[in-house]
């Protein structure tokens, strides 16, 4: 591949893999370096490209690795308390003495929303929520409603226990319902 094709990728693909990347994590800068990480790792392996699968698909299959890489290592720098097992203070404000919803975060009744994946400002409103969230937390959250992966493939990749990925899963959920119904829904009933 000469050099003048594979500038030609970075101009075709750049926009594409960059909004591929900010689905998958909310913080832009990441997104961009993650892709930049993606075409250095390209163009390191160029001569491997063998045009089997198109261009788009492998420089993807590349950003995927480099996102999956981007997650286990903020795992490994951050000690967070979910492997403790116990809920945080924030956390339990939620439930009361005998674990039922507490009547300040009682889960309303949201209004059907039509066609939310499309509607750009509850997708900037979910992103804010979803970097509110500890790193395993997003990353569970990430990997099983916008990846669609299945638990087990998750514990795997994240090197985490069933129990701690349902732990995170809850403890994601809920800390998401807070922040969408503080921040999307009230705001469209206001």
């Amino acid at each position: 591949m000469s050099e003048i094709q594979f500038k030609q990728w970075v101009d075709d693909y750049t926009e594409y893999l960059l909004a591929w990347a900010l689905m998958k994590i909310s913080d832009r800068g990441t997104a961009e370096d993650l892709v930049q990480d993606t075409f250095l790792a390209a163009y390191r392996s160029k001569d491997n490209f063998k045009g089997e699968a198109s261009p788009k698909t492998w420089l993807v299959s590349i950003l995927k690795n480099k996102i999956a890489d981007h997650y286990r290592s903020a795992q490994r720098k951050k000690v967070q308390y979910e492997s403790s097992g116990q809920m945080t203070e924030n956390e339990a404000a939620f439930f009361d003495k005998k674990g039922h919803w507490s009547p300040a975060f009682y889960p309303t009744e949201w209004e059907e929303q039509d066609k939310l994946e499309e509607n750009e400002g509850f997708q900037k409103v979910l992103s804010l929520c979803i970097s509110g969230l500890s790193t395993k937390m997003a990353a569970v959250i990430r990997l099983k409603f916008f990846e669609q992966q299945d638990g087990e493939d998750i514990c795997k990749e994240l090197e985490i226990s069933s129990s701690n990925y349902w732990q995170l899963a809850h403890r994601a959920k809920l800390h998401l319902r807070a922040c969408l119904e503080k921040n999307w829904f009230k705001v469209q009933k206001g």
